[in-house]
């Protein structure tokens, strides 16, 4: 069994996209129109800064980035589900000046970002993929709209005008024994674009089996997060997934979230049809039906359990 491939030209890709995001939550997207060069540029950047020793990774640690949640951090330094992930990683959102409104009132996840000083082109690069899959974002989440019927400037009026951008960089690390680099989990925003190199790993869950999402060159792996699942009445789901640990070689994975504004309340669509809740099938038992709030609420919330550490010490005023 393999997800969907969905071309982003493609005359029909509504009913595509309806069809992959209602049965699987996954799909392969090609023909995207983001510069491969530029994605192989950051790929060879990425390897070259995670081939250095700790202690100058540990230079832009996430400690130093306080409510902004930037930096990086080590290997077993990110949990799931209360488990360490066998892998390493380095934070990045929006660039924000210090001035910025956001940012002056303290906004959790706002602010500039910490780049390895003594790699320009890095900084520069990340930069410059940001900005492609922010723009691709926006398509690819307006044609979301036009699947669910809606005008196409749908989660534009409503809730991507300003979306929050994270975009994480991971790298596994070969290792002597098999495991999960990552345990079950699901994302929590709109949409997740994802980079894989070629050394696979992936799975997503399905009907109780676990489906490899084999790498293909120049595609992007799309899922929908727990805030669309809830947006849409469970209608688009939120899919579970995990990383088998690739013991031969490091792994590299580039995880671009494109997600609501942080102060948006996710209100769902009224349709008038019964609310689809896997709360039974999902990881952590949980509803994303029931939750009152902002998106910023939900995201916090669930950072709290991820790092639980740095939570406690950006609530005692660090910045």
């Amino acid at each position: 069994m393999r997800l969907p491939v969905i071309d982003l030209c493609s005359d029909d890709m509504a009913a595509q996209l309806h069809q992959a995001c209602g049965e699987y939550g996954f799909f392969y997207l090609v023909n995207h129109g983001v510069d491969e060069a530029l994605q192989v540029r950051l790929e060879d950047l990425s390897r070259k800064f995670f081939a250095q020793d700790l202690q100058t990774k540990l230079e832009i640690q996430m400690s130093r980035g306080g409510r902004r949640w930037r930096g990086y951090f080590p290997l077993g330094g990110e949990l799931t589900s209360g488990q360490p992930d066998l892998k390493e990683g380095i934070y990045f959102g929006a660039e924000l000046s210090q001035d910025h409104p956001l940012v002056k009132a303290g906004t959790p996840l706002h602010g500039p970002n910490l780049f390895p000083k003594g790699m320009p082109e890095f900084g520069q690069a990340v930069l410059d993929y940001m900005a492609a899959m922010t723009r691709l974002g926006h398509v690819l989440i307006a044609h979301i709209g036009l699947s669910l019927g809606l005008e196409a400037s749908y989660f534009a009026d409503h809730y991507t005008a300003d979306p929050l951008i994270l975009f994480r960089t991971f790298n596994y690390p070969a290792h002597s024994g098999m495991g999960l680099g990552v345990g079950e989990h699901t994302d929590y925003g709109l949409l997740t674009i994802l980079r894989q190199d070629m050394c696979g790993g992936l799975q997503v869950k399905s009907k109780s089996e676990w489906i490899d999402v084999t790498p293909i060159p120049n595609a992007f792996v799309c899922n929908v997060g727990d805030m669309l699942d809830r947006l849409t009445g469970g209608r688009y789901l939120s899919a579970p997934h995990r990383v088998k640990h690739v013991a031969e070689h490091d792994r590299l994975s580039f995880a671009f979230f494109f997600d609501p504004n942080f102060n948006a309340e996710v209100r769902p669509i009224r349709t008038g049809a019964a609310v689809i809740d896997n709360r039974d099938e999902r990881w952590d038992h949980a509803s994303v039906h029931e939750f009152r709030g902002t998106y910023g609420d939900y995201l916090l919330n669930k950072i709290s359990k991820v790092f639980p550490e740095l939570m406690r010490t950006t609530l005692c005023g660090l910045s």
